[in-house]
């Protein structure tokens, strides 16, 4: 008779069965292969799974991953720091303002720049904002993909409002590419403030109802809970970042622990799981949308007056009524345009707090205004690396549910 290992996770159970069957030589029956995707609705995107199935229980997953491949990394190496931002729009799409900031300071931080207050509340702001869109969408998807279709509906109206914010701030809804190295592309509009605090005030309604409607729900339970387990010291060695890793009991949250555009001003909490499953994964974000909106009212309530822009001459474009009048003006904007900034030789690596986890970007610099050598570390695709541990022992029907939890974005993963 075979021996079960006693376990919380039903997974880790179903796995023990499998592997204790196969050392006694018992008769598992014959295997099937199937691919997942890459056009699968459950995957977000072009990620192909490949599994082996014994009957309904996966015995093994792969991911196969490439179809999105653009080259942004090399492309940023043929191009001025200032030209590459609009390819960051593309890496996670759902949050493109965020990608703009992150991708900024890691330049600001080779070049030796800190904003003025100004300039890095409104940074904020526009990193908090993309971090309730993201987590609104990623809340409404996983929400149907287990069939509860009013849930996205009621995330994707409020996400609606916040590309109608992102229209007025940057002039864009989706492809914002709004920041620049040293700054932004121009100040709030007038009326920013309360447009936002507008959002706020009907958001947080709407985010109990959502909580109403899931976090007690059987059916939502009994597909969440205890289901795609990720224990402590599995999700540090995997290297994830963002909410599947505090999901799973790790207190890790760049804004805290390396803070970065004066976060360590503003008061907040970062939620932290217990179990480490689907159900934890989705609580973490739930909260992380309300944590984001008391960031949110301190820094208008907060927000500085003065200037949004480094002063350095050199490598800051001046203003344009300055460029139309006065010939010194003109001639640095020639030279910043054609050249782009005069960074100095050396190395660095800038990690930001990004929906998804930590999106980071080494940059390599040999002088002049293009970079050497620039990697990106996409939080994506080191999550999805985790799908080969924790996929094996589930029934195909939890897929939907461990990927909807796990929230990736294939733009970045591929990139």
């Amino acid at each position: 008779m075979s021996t079960v290992i006693e376990s919380p996770d039903p997974a880790a159970r179903s796995r023990a069965v499998l592997e204790d069957a196969r050392e006694k030589g018992e008769l598992l029956g014959e295997t099937l292969t199937i691919n997942m995707g890459p056009s699968h609705p459950s995957t977000h995107g072009v990620l192909r799974i490949l599994l082996e199935l014994d009957g309904e229980i996966i015995t093994r997953a792969d991911a196969d991953i490439g179809y999105l491949h653009r080259g942004d990394e090399k492309i940023a190496e043929n191009m001025q720091y200032n030209q590459f931002v609009p390819y960051t729009d593309r890496l996670d799409y759902l949050a493109p303002l965020a990608n703009n900031v992150a991708y900024a300071l890691a330049v600001e931080k080779l070049m030796g720049w800190r904003l003025p207050p100004r300039g890095e509340a409104i940074r904020v702001l526009c990193c908090e904002l993309a971090r309730i869109s993201s987590h609104l969408l990623g809340i409404g998807c996983y929400a149907m993909d287990i069939g509860a279709m009013s849930v996205f509906l009621y995330t994707f109206r409020h996400r609606e409002v916040i590309y109608n914010l992102s229209e007025q701030l940057t002039g864009a809804r989706f492809t914002t590419s709004f920041t620049r190295i040293g700054g932004m592309t121009h100040d709030m509009p007038d009326g920013f403030d309360r447009q936002v605090r507008a959002f706020i005030d009907d958001l947080l309604p709407s985010l109990d109802e959502v909580d109403k409607l899931l976090t007690r729900n059987p059916i939502w339970l009994d597909r969440t809970r205890d289901v795609g387990i990720i224990t402590k010291e599995d999700a540090i060695a995997y290297g994830l970042t963002g909410p599947n890793l505090r999901g799973s009991g790790v207190d890790h949250d760049l804004r805290k622990v390396h803070p970065y555009l004066g976060y360590e001003q503003y008061e907040f909490d970062v939620p932290v799981g217990t179990v480490g499953d689907c159900f934890d994964r989705y609580l973490v974000r739930m909260e992380e949308i309300r944590q984001s909106v008391r960031i949110l009212t301190q820094v208008l309530d907060r927000m500085p007056s003065g200037p949004i822009h480094v002063d350095d001459p050199k490598n800051v474009l001046p203003p344009k009524t300055d460029v139309m009048t006065k010939m010194e003006e003109l001639i640095h904007q020639f030279i910043i345009t054609t050249q782009g900034i005069d960074a100095p030789v050396g190395e660095v690596y800038f990690g930001a707090e990004n929906p998804k986890g930590e999106l980071g970007f080494y940059i390599n610099s040999q002088g002049g205004g293009v970079p050497y050598r620039l990697k990106i570390r996409a939080p994506s695709f080191a999550n999805l690396s985790i799908l080969q541990l924790i996929l094996p022992g589930h029934y195909v029907s939890d897929v939907p549910a461990i990927l909807g939890s796990i929230d990736f974005v294939m733009g970045e993963c591929d990139r």
